[in-house]
């Protein structure tokens, strides 16, 4: 069965450490390439689960006028991609966060895609 999760967290450093250590232990004989596939696949799901159920920050994004905007949007297999310059963030503490470039990521969690099968 092939995972109902997406990969994208597999980039993150975590995600790349993960990965590196998996790949030495295969080379060392220490592990098949299938259980790392595993491994890969619930890594996908827990951090998917984590940030749906204990993610509960709110923030409100804001291009600056006359500096930021949307510089790319794109919608491909379900999973938008958009690219934000200059973009301010109001936290819920009323904190200002700035950024010179940020990349936001917006898919269906596992249980949408699942139900979506069905």
């Amino acid at each position: 069965m092939a995972s109902a999760y997406y990969e994208f967290y597999r980039g993150s450093s975590i995600g790349m450490a993960l990965t590196d250590s998996l790949d030495e232990l295969i080379t060392s004989g220490a592990i098949t390439p299938q259980l790392a596939m595993k491994v890969l696949q619930q890594f996908d799901k827990s951090l998917a689960d984590t940030m749906v159920k204990q993610v509960k920050t709110k923030t409100t994004l804001k291009a600056r006028p006359l500096l930021g905007n949307l510089r790319t949007y794109r919608l491909c297999d379900d999973v938008w991609t958009f690219i934000v310059k200059n973009p301010s963030f109001k936290m819920e503490s009323n904190e200002m966060v700035s950024a010179p470039r940020i990349k936001i990521i917006a898919c269906k969690n596992g249980d949408a895609i699942e139900a979506g099968k069905k």
